[in-house]
């Protein structure tokens, strides 16, 4: 499968546990003007899952002081994910969650977005989506890796910094470093001051 991005998100409707519990249908594209952070991960009450989802809410708040909001999704039913937001993280839970788990049964979420692993369950992946709902960044691990919020949290400003301003970040660039300008010039001013 080529690569998503640069392409229009694969917009999706279904079933989601929310923040309050409540089932409802969400739908990816009422999410325009908003940056999305949509992450598959593999089946719900397992092992490396419950770190990656209690990870990305404990930084939810620094991705909505981005504009940006968090979605998980998984082949579990959105009555699988309700019952693991309601076992104790001590008993192998999730907690209460502030951000919606979709529930993709028939697999077709996870197959729109290459990240269904031999038609059984989701690989890692990982797609940050701009405003207009284009797919900008991915990145797809395998199941014994987690994700790092943090790598998520740096591409978010990444894609923001060069959104506003027009230039393009470099390799471990972070947010009040210098970055470049798309240029011939500039990669050798930018390279000349970092390369050392």
């Amino acid at each position: 499968m080529s690569s998503l991005v640069t392409k229009e998100a694969p917009d999706f409707t279904a079933q989601a546990v929310m923040a309050d519990n409540s089932f409802e249908e969400l739908k990816l594209s009422s999410y325009r003007g908003k940056y999305v952070v949509l992450f598959f991960y593999p089946l719900d009450f397992t092992f490396v899952c419950p770190s990656e989802i209690i990870a990305f809410n404990k930084a939810l708040e620094k991705f909505r002081s981005k504009n940006a909001e968090v979605i998980g999704v998984s082949i579990d039913s959105h009555f699988s994910h309700w019952a693991w937001k309601n076992t104790k993280v001590e008993d192998g839970g999730i907690g209460q969650i502030q951000y919606p788990l979709v529930a993709d049964l028939n697999k077709n979420i996870s197959r729109d977005y290459g990240v269904l692993f031999d038609e059984s369950v989701a690989l890692r992946g990982l797609f940050l989506i701009d405003k207009k709902g284009i797919i900008r960044h991915s990145v797809i691990n395998d199941l014994s890796l987690g994700r790092s919020t943090d790598e998520a949290l740096r591409m978010l400003d990444a894609l923001q910094f060069s959104e506003e301003h027009g230039e393009v970040c470099p390799a471990n660039w972070r947010e009040g470093e210098e970055a470049m300008k798309p240029t011939a010039e500039g990669v050798a001013d930018y390279l000349a001051k970092h390369a050392q």
